[in-house]
This record gives C-alpha cells, sequence and structure tokens, in this order.
C-alpha cells in the first residue's frame, strides 16, 4: 500500500463516522472532521484529496472532483424538513433559515419554492434556535434535527424528500464522497474500494464503530444516534447502483433547468 497520507475530510455526523471507523484508523489517513458546509466550501478551493459534499457542491465542483460509488447519502425517507413553529404559514416575504448556500437542502428549498428568497445562512445546529427566537420564520433542518423538531414544539411545513420523491419518483440524493481527480484512477480506486470495505466492515459489525461515533456525536442520545444511521445509511451507501445515479442525474438535470447551476 502506498503510505503516502492522503487527507480526508467527513463531518462528525453518526452516519460519517460510521462508515469512516475502520479507514480513518488506517495509517496512511489523515482525517478531518468539520460540518459538511465547511467542507463544501474547502472544495471549492481543492483543499482535500478525498471529501464528503452535499450533492449540491459536487455538482458545481465535479470538474476537479470524482464522485465515488459508495459513501452517499441517499434514500427514501430521509430529506430536509421545513419547519417552523406551531400555527406559523409561510409566505414569500418569510425568513428561511437554511444550513448552508451549497447544501443539498438549499438546492432542494430553492427547487420546490422558488420564489422563497429571504433566506439566511447558518450551521444546521443552529436552525431551530433560529427559529425559536423569531430571528427566522421557518428553517430547513437535516441530519438529526428530524428526529427531534416535534418534541421541542415545531410542526413540519414541507418534508422536501417527500416532495421530491413525489416530483421525481427517484430517492434522494444528499450527501457524497468525491475524490480530486489529481489522485489519478488507480489511487481514487484504491481508496473507493478501501472506503467500501470500511463500509461493510461497520455493517458487519456495528459494535465496532460504537465508541468512534460516540466520540463524536456530541450529546446526541443513543437512539438518536441510532436512528440517524438507519436513516441514512443504506445499500445506496455501498453502491450508487443504477437507481442511484439516475436520481443524481435528474438532481443535476432540474438543477440546470432551474437555473441553480450550469
Amino acid at each position: 500500500m502506498n503510505m503516502t497520507p492522503v487527507n480526508i475530510g467527513y463531518s462528525t455526523c453518526p452516519n460519517d463516522t460510521f462508515i469512516f471507523c475502520k479507514l480513518a484508523k488506517q495509517p496512511d489517513v489523515v482525517a478531518h472532521l468539520y460540518d459538511v458546509e465547511t467542507l463544501n466550501e474547502w472544495a471549492f478551493e481543492e483543499k482535500l484529496d478525498v471529501t464528503k459534499l452535499s450533492f449540491h457542491t459536487w455538482l458545481l465542483v465535479q470538474e476537479h472532483y470524482a464522485l465515488l460509488q459508495c459513501g452517499s447519502a441517499l434514500g427514501r425517507g430521509c430529506g430536509p424538513l421545513v419547519i417552523s413553529k406551531a400555527g406559523k404559514t409561510l409566505t414569500n416575504d418569510s425568513v428561511i433559515a437554511v444550513p448552508g448556500e451549497f447544501t443539498t437542502a438549499h438546492l432542494l428549498l430553492r427547487l420546490w419554492n422558488p420564489d422563497l428568497g429571504n433566506r439566511i445562512f447558518i450551521p444546521f445546529d443552529q436552525i431551530m434556535e433560529a427559529v425559536e427566537s423569531g430571528r427566522a420564520d421557518a428553517g430547513v433542518i437535516i441530519h438529526e434535527g428530524r428526529f427531534v423538531y416535534k418534541e421541542q414544539g415545531f410542526q413540519c411545513l414541507e418534508d422536501l424528500g417527500n416532495w421530491w420523491e413525489a416530483t421525481t419518483g427517484q430517492p434522494i440524493p444528499l450527501g457524497c464522497i468525491a475524490a480530486h481527480k489529481k489522485l489519478g484512477l488507480e489511487k481514487i480506486a484504491e481508496i473507493e474500494q478501501r472506503l467500501k470495505d470500511s463500509i461493510q466492515s461497520a455493517f458487519d459489525d456495528p459494535e465496532s464503530t460504537k465508541d468512534y461515533v460516540t466520540e463524536h456525536a456530541q450529546e446526541l442520545a443513543d437512539d438518536v444516534t441510532a436512528e440517524h444511521i438507519k436513516t441514512y445509511v443504506n445499500d445506496f451507501t455501498l453502491d450508487l447502483g443504477d437507481e442511484g445515479r439516475a436520481a443524481i442525474a435528474k438532481l443535476q438535470k432540474m438543477a440546470k433547468e432551474a437555473g441553480i447551476i450550469r
């Protein structure tokens, strides 16, 4: 194995630490754990060799980053939710808190309702607080937010995943793993296989990932962590397959037709 260090970026979210657990411990891997919007922004600067990205970002940087066929967060019943305080309704003037300009959540919001132009970008873990305080009229929540918003007194105005599935019939592409093309085809194929092995290892022995996942899960309760992994890690994570690739192509086509990407 070539021991040249490989800089790999992924988030602290349980689905990412779950799939990267084995790979992260290998001697040539230098792991960089940040929120996905930071990783999205870094991709425009081409900072990392291999990185987690929102599909929205990958569509913008695919000239430089090759999509890996494993590691994606893509599926059904796992899309972002537009939430607000109980009894609130949405108008074109509503202030919407969005978890990053280059997130797939933002892309989906724009595809769903292009007239919602009053958008503010804040970290995903501050969205509900912004809505609660009145800084925003509504917010787009991702990750573990979908599991706790009801108990915190919010209502769901739109499930963007359900909207996407009803509109396209496709599973929803949220995030992916991409490798910089400068690595070359051989190195990219090697990394892809090693990540696939890491994912399979996590599927085969989930208990072996628990300490690593818990270490980075901040204050998430064990049941929320488990639900998070179950929601975002599935067969598509092991291999996009024809269905996954078709969903990504559909997202790209709709984004182009909407004038969001070139």
